[in-house]
């Protein structure tokens, strides 16, 4: 299995709303980080869906090595 890239190595806060789904890019090569935008294709990566249960700021992972994907779990600061 091939490595993701590392769009960033921090999380990226978003206001999320109720509701509402969200795909996180896993594979690191989305141009709408944290989102998918189909990059992925060709690849053994999918994105992972997210759905909101309440409104509020999130922090979805941005090295793509998190152990909580797709939420941050700070494993950036050991990469």
């Amino acid at each position: 299995m091939s490595e993701p890239v590392i769009a960033q190595k921090s999380p990226y806060p978003v206001q999320v709303e109720a509701e509402k789904t969200y795909y996180w890019c896993a594979c690191g090569r989305s141009a709408k980080q944290p989102f998918c935008d189909g990059s992925h294709k060709g690849t053994e990566f999918t994105p992972v869906k997210y759905e909101a249960k309440e409104s509020k700021t999130v922090y979805f992972c941005g090295c793509k090595h998190s152990a909580n994907k797709p939420l941050c779990d700070g494993t950036h600061s050991r990469l």
